[in-house]
This record gives C-alpha cells, structure tokens and sequence, in this order.
C-alpha cells in the first residue's frame, strides 16, 4: 500500500477537525500533495471509522492510482487549486460554522490579531458562492486568494490549504477563532480596530522567540 503512514495523517487531520467542530460526520474533506500523486479522503464516510485502506491515491488528474473507494465529490476543486498554486501541497474543506455565518454578512475578514498574522497570514477574502462537489470551489478558491491560507466560500464553508497537512489544519482552526472574535466585537456596535499594516509587518517579522 502506497504512502500508509501519510494516509493515517489524513484521518488524523480529519479527526482533528471534528474535534474542533469544523467539520460533522462526514462533512469536508482532506487532501495531501505527494510527488506527482494526490490523497484524497473518501466521500460519504465517517473520519471515526476510517482506515487508511480507505484513502484514495489519485494522479493529477483525479485517476485513480490506489484504492477501492470512491474520492471526495469535491475532486475537481481540490485538483483545480493544487494544479494552479503550486507551493500548496495540502488542502482541507470544511464548513465551520462561524466562518460560514461570518459569510453571510461580509466579504472580507480583516486582519484583526496577532494569532491572525501568525497562523492564518493575511486577511482573509470571502468568495462567490459555489454548490457542493464542483470544479468552481477551486477556482473561486484561487481567484481569492491572497497571503491567507484560507479561502472563504460563501454560504458554504472554508478551503484553508498550506504546505503541510499541519499548516492548513492551524489555519483552518485559527480562522474559525479569529471568525468568532470578529462577529463577537461586531456585536458591541462600536468601532473595530484592525492591524495596521506596520503592525503586522512587525508581528510577522522573525524574532526567534517562539518554538522548539
């Protein structure tokens, strides 16, 4: 079996996206870039009971190269953004539901936090609306975006994508935070202040402070 430790990656990813209520059941999707190979998690199954015999191996036209189940519906998408941004190796789908409703009332979410500019990168732009399981959510996704990791669809959900499985899956979970303080201070009625670009320039500088 091709790639079985980077299969049970998705499904970890995946698991971990429920748990921080991006996703339910068989909501989204997870998608890896290896070599000239795509993994992509199966459609229409549950994260809890999957096994990485259930990844599906794709080329970089979505045939299938390993796997008896059928890809996400959300292929072509996923494809179309890999295929087009070439630094992205990862992709994860959700419909995290504070994004989602941030959607309905805005076009944009703006850099409003240091946690923003760490994780997420950039102000993050909301797209045109596009249905399930079609080619437009990549196209959309590449069309709007910026220095994010994320992309949000509007009346929809998210892409969040990065060069790593980890690095979208921060992005998405980080967006789905910086959502919720943005609609909670839009609540007060009052002013928003939002990052200067000097300020996020000097946030996002290297300090050698932070990490292992």
């Amino acid at each position: 079996m091709l790639h079985e430790k980077l299969r049970q990656d998705l499904i970890d990813t995946a698991r971990k996206m429920e748990q921080y209520n991006l996703i339910r059941m068989s909501g989204g999707n997870v998608a890896l870039r290896v070599e000239d190979m795509i993994l992509v998690t199966p459609t229409a199954m549950a994260y809890d009971t999957m096994i990485p015999e259930d990844i599906v191996v794709v080329d970089c036209e979505g045939r299938v190269i390993e796997g008896k189940r059928k890809p996400t519906s959300d292929l072509k998408a996923i494809l179309y953004i890999l295929n087009h941004m070439p630094e992205v190796n990862a992709v994860i789908h959700t419909h995290q539901p504070k994004a989602v409703a941030l959607s309905l009332i805005t076009d944009k979410l703006p850099l409003i936090s240091t946690t923003m500019v760490d994780e997420v990168k950039d102000e993050v732009n909301v797209a045109p609306f596009t249905i399930s399981s079609d080619e437009g959510m990549g196209i959309q996704t590449v069309e709007y975006a910026t220095r994010a990791l994320c992309v949000i669809l509007k009346n929809h959900g998210i892409m969040a994508f990065g060069k790593d499985l980890e690095q979208a899956l921060s992005a998405a979970i980080y967006l789905e935070e910086s959502c919720e303080v943005y609609m909670s201070a839009l609540a007060t009625g009052k002013d928003i202040t939002v990052l200067t670009k000097e300020q996020a320039e000097a946030e996002d500088a290297p300090r050698g402070y932070y990490g292992q």
